[in-house]
């Protein structure tokens, strides 16, 4: 009989992809985002990924995401963890980014591939490394190629797993062939960062997901992985189904999750306010139409 290996978990099991609240004139609500922080901790969330694109990245400054890392760290405390974005299209940027967010507290760091440029794959994988080496803490690797342009390679990943501080990867490859792969072969905790696929990715070996869906339905998102860890996966992909109408009209309804969450927050009353331009707020509709599936969701998933 062989020996089932530990699923690696540096930073928890279900992550949220936080938003980053704006008060109504555009600024940054830093009030608001230690409330929405501590809301989603208490509510099952491990860790919170800030600075992300959920988190409207191309559109707040460095010193916007400073000052927003260390709002968080303060308002969830030590225990859960705070995941900071930090990628760009610049290495030097990426490491200037990194050591910011590092002194603000974050206890890991989001880097996606270099985007636009799209470098061939020693260039991607010299990049990771040179942030890697130019903190203390670790990072996950988020490989998002309809975004970047630029796949992060089985192999390319294969061989980063050797880096010390490499430890994770948020996965929006849609290659669960060579995600398992790389699982099977290296200690990398791979991170679903597409909700249809948190339990697939789960059930080959992945250790979570990074959620944007989760803004608004934390406990829902995290039940499934919970009855999966119970050894009841008949349950998981049940209540993995429920899950699915919410996330389809979050996250594939044609408008971008930052828009869809920031909606869906707002009619809950939580912290979230607008949206920076480029992009636009959801109409009336459709956040009428997201509140009514996720009153339909919150029925199921009874506090």
């Amino acid at each position: 009989m062989t020996t089932r290996r530990t699923r690696p978990r540096p930073f928890g099991r279900a992550l949220c992809a936080m938003i980053t609240p704006f008060t109504a004139d555009g600024a940054p609500d830093l009030d608001g985002a230690r409330k929405l922080a501590a809301h989603l901790v208490a509510e099952g969330c491990d860790g919170l990924v800030l600075n992300g694109t959920t988190g409207e990245s191309p559109t707040t400054t460095d010193a916007e995401k400073t000052a927003l890392v260390r709002a968080v760290r303060e308002a969830v405390g030590e225990g859960p963890a705070v995941v900071a974005g930090v990628g760009s299209a610049s290495t030097r940027h990426t490491v200037e980014l990194a050591r910011a967010a590092e002194d603000a507290g974050a206890d890991g760091l989001l880097v996606v591939a270099p985007y636009y440029s799209r470098p061939p794959q020693p260039a991607v994988a010299a990049h990771f490394r040179r942030v890697a080496d130019a903190v203390g803490i670790p990072l996950m690797l988020y490989d998002i190629p309809g975004r970047t342009g630029t796949r992060i390679e089985p192999e390319t990943m294969l061989a980063l797993a050797a880096h010390p501080r490499i430890v994770a990867v948020k996965d929006c490859a849609y290659d669960l062939l060579g995600s398992a792969k790389v699982i099977a072969r290296t200690s990398l905790a791979y991170y679903s960062g597409c909700e249809e696929l948190n339990l697939p990715l789960y059930a080959v070996g992945g250790s979570g997901f990074v959620s944007t869906v989760a803004n608004a339905a934390p406990r829902p998102m995290r039940a499934v992985l919970d009855a999966h860890d119970a050894g009841r996966t008949a349950e998981a992909a049940e209540l993995n189904g429920l899950t699915l109408p919410l996330a389809e009209l979050m996250m594939a309804s044609g408008l971008p999750g930052t828009v869809t969450a920031k909606a869906l927050l707002g009619a809950l009353g939580l912290p979230a306010g607008p949206v920076r331009e480029p992009l636009q707020p959801a109409d009336r509709d459709t956040a009428g139409g997201l509140l009514a599936v996720y009153e339909e969701l919150a029925r199921l998933f009874p506090a």
